[in-house]
């Protein structure tokens, strides 16, 4: 690459001491327009992620390629600022208010229905393509718009026309980028409190293209004067010999050397996998809820708020030491002891260390960060460590790996990057006379915590007879020894929840356990059900197919499950679907979509069994699935919905629909029993009349639970933190 330097045309209309006698309105407006901008670009994400989450069976992969396809889309605006930068000032002005213009057309933001997948399809290429199409264009303006301000300002507003006044005030555009990254923390926070429990889905959508209409007529205007601006010389084009202190100034502002561009690069992609690897392991392990989505993203903007906000948040002493502390803690909560902790301790302990893992990364790279001349390369390269952090998470993990392993390998990749940042500052304690011991011992510790994380890591598959990841996530299929208290049994888990037990005992072959013994809500239903003879069953969630041991001659039960692993499993693995004496039918995708594509069912009993504790397809529970079900729904059918969940309340939502809807509802609650694999259940019963409801059995313990009442819900409208245990 050519040798760039500096200099100022004379001939350009905005003049240096015009520049510099701007009124403090002018300026705020600058902010303004910047701010909003950031504001926007994060509001949106949690907005579309959220109307396209029921097309693709609400997964929390979903939000992972989502997030990921934002970073790209990011990295694609910077390179845009990046390249335009480089043109004349009229080029830059005239180039961005056509495009400006452009993304105008793609308002309003609300998916198009045809981007709905077929059954067969990778739901990553239609997640991919339906944001592409949507939001793309006005996500890469917004993209674009913090480095391009930056740049403009220093143009306008830094540079004098006989020299540059660097040392003073070049560091104030990066202080621009401390106030684009709190207009993104703001909108993270202010979505989940604000927006989603006020209004829905759509006017939100409808909210924030109205708001983007305004940004981009704010960001047209401070275009609009360098329209025709003829002047050829920019913040980038070499023109005559430096001499004297032009010299001396050019020399402070050399192009920076491949070494910190690749360094640049590591420590924003390893910032960025922490961030998805966190959010994926709390949503597989925790819940798949926005709050745990929202969270770590907040915090990772937060880290570069404090790193560029120009106060010096980060101490290097701090948080080193902290580093040290965050690094061990999160080796040993990834151990297979600990992830069934419960979210008291899990989310607090990898937030934190989230938190101080990204206050490294993000302080160490402002430390590095060049002169304002170069920060579009600067900005261009942080956000394609972005991109490709998200690429190593949400494409390359979810089909090289069989575990969990990316947040290890982001744990220790934080851990060499800060080795490598501190020997290649001469002023830490490597280089001086007691570099020696220190460079073995920080070195012999970094190794250690590798050794850790690998050990943990291979134990994630121990002992299992099957393990395979695709996008939905990890399953395991164990066959566990018998105890004192259990029998020899078989068992599939998804990430630590379990979705099926089978007792290998030959006498108990296909014995109904877990949720779906005799006296749970399912049992109950099948009991009163067979009472008129042959049945059809629809189960929307496979698991490892334990209804169908419920299965009688002349029944006919159709199961629904979106993961094709989980169908490939259960035939395989197990003997439910083998050994059942019903005719059964697996569909392959999204349950509602197919619903909505069949005809008539006419159903004697319709058992929804998604919900067991991670993630939560929240368009099973809106009115309008309640609507899709009652049509396939004999008129004396029986809904049944399985709602137990170790954090989220969901039976007042289902009960919610159901009011809506004028339909009658009953709770029951089953007790465990250890020695047939019996677990404690909640399941919800509907009926479109309360004499319908089986409440005659003699084994049935109903649950006498106080009524919460809430807003139903919608296909524009949730609350999850109104259900929040």
């Amino acid at each position: 690459m050519n040798e760039v330097t500096l200099s100022y045309s004379p001939e350009s209309p905005v003049r240096p001491d015009a520049a510099s006698s701007r009124s403090f309105r002018a300026l705020a407006g600058w902010a303004a327009t910047l701010f909003l901008s950031a504001f926007l670009l994060f509001q949106v994400q949690p907005v579309l992620t959220k109307l396209i989450l029921p097309w693709f069976g609400g997964a929390a992969a979903v939000w992972t390629t989502a997030l990921m396809f934002f970073q790209v889309t990011y990295l694609l605006g910077n390179l845009y600022a990046w390249w335009l930068v480089r043109r004349s000032p009229q080029v830059q002005a005239r180039v961005h208010i056509a495009l400006l213009a452009a993304s105008l057309l793609a308002l309003p933001i609300l998916p198009r229905a045809s981007w709905k997948p077929p059954t067969d399809a990778n739901p990553m290429l239609y997640i991919l393509g339906v944001l592409a199409t949507t939001v793309g264009l006005p996500f890469v303006i917004l993209s674009a718009t913090s480095p391009l301000l930056q740049s403009w300002y220093v143009r306008r507003h830094v540079y004098r026309e006989n020299g540059l006044s660097l040392r003073n005030e070049g560091a104030r555009p990066y202080r621009f980028y401390a106030l684009s990254n709190a207009g993104s923390f703001l909108a993270l926070l202010s979505y989940p409190v604000l927006f989603e429990p006020h209004s829905t889905t759509r006017h939100q959508a409808i909210g924030w293209s109205a708001a983007y209409t305004v940004f981009a007529a704010s960001c047209g205007a401070i275009a609009w004067p360098e329209r025709n601006n003829n002047a050829a010389g920019t913040l980038f084009t070499a023109k005559a010999p430096l001499t004297g202190d032009r010299r001396s100034t050019a020399s402070r502002t050399a192009f920076p050397s491949w070494g910190l561009q690749l360094l640049w690069l590591g420590l924003a992609a390893d910032a960025a996998a922490l961030l998805l690897a966190v959010t994926n392991h709390l949503s597989q392990n925790v819940a798949a809820v926005p709050m745990l989505w929202i969270v770590p993203l907040s915090l990772y903007l937060l880290s570069l708020i404090l790193c560029f906000e120009g106060h010096g948040w980060y101490r290097r002493f701090f948080f080193l030491r902290l580093l040290a502390v965050a690094l061990g803690g999160m080796a040993y909560a990834l151990s297979p002891d600990f992830v069934n902790a419960g979210p008291l301790l899990q989310v607090p302990l990898f937030c934190a260390g989230l938190f101080v893992c990204c206050m490294v990364c993000h302080g160490e790279l402002e430390k590095l960060k060049p002169e304002p001349e170069h920060l579009t390369l600067f900005y261009l390269l942080v956000s394609a460590g972005g991109a490709l952090g998200g690429i190593f998470v949400g494409v390359i993990a979810p089909w090289q790996f069989r575990g969990f392993y990316e947040l290890p390998l982001a744990v220790f990749g934080c851990a060499v990057l800060t080795l490598i940042v501190l020997y290649r500052d001469h002023t830490t304690i490597f280089h001086s006379r007691w570099w020696h011991p220190v460079s073995l011992l920080a070195a012999g510790l970094t190794l250690a915590l590798g050794a850790s994380l690998y050990r943990e890591a291979a134990r994630q598959g121990e002992g299992a007879r099957v393990s395979s990841r695709n996008f939905y996530g990890v399953l395991r299929v164990s066959d566990l020894p018998a105890t004192d208290h259990e029998p020899l049994r078989r068992q599939l888990v998804n990430g630590t929840i379990v979705h099926g037990i089978e007792i290998l005992d030959p006498a108990r072959i296909a014995q109904p356990t877990t949720y779906y013994g005799p006296e749970s809500g399912a049992g109950i239903a099948f009991l009163e059900a067979r009472r008129r003879g042959a049945i059809q069953v629809g189960v929307i969630g496979l698991g490892a197919g334990t209804l169908a041991s419920y299965g009688r001659e002349g029944d006919r039960y159709t199961f629904y499950d979106i993961n094709p692993l989980v169908i490939g499993t259960a035939q395989a693995q197990f003997a439910f679907l083998r050994t059942s004496k019903a005719e059964i039918q697996v569909v392959p995708g999204d349950a509602r979509l197919s619903l909505e594509r069949e005809p008539e069912r006419q159903f004697d009993i319709l058992l929804v069994d998604a919900f067991s504790g991670d993630a939560i397809p929240i368009h099973l529970l809106t009115r309008e699935a309640f609507e899709l079900y009652l049509q396939h729904l004999r008129p004396h059918g029986v809904l049944a919905l399985h709602v137990s969940n170790k954090y989220l309340n969901l039976e007042p939502v289902v009960r919610a629909a159901a009011s809506s809807l004028g339909l009658s509802t009953a709770t029951v609650v089953n007790t465990a029993d250890q020695a047939s694999e019996i677990y404690t259940a909640t399941w919800v019963l509907v009926a479109r009349e309360a004499s319908e409801l089986p409440v005659q059995s003699p084994v049935i313990a109903w649950s006498k639970v106080p009524q919460k009442n809430i807003r139903p819900w919608t296909d524009d409208y949730s609350n999850l933190l109104e259900i929040l245990r």
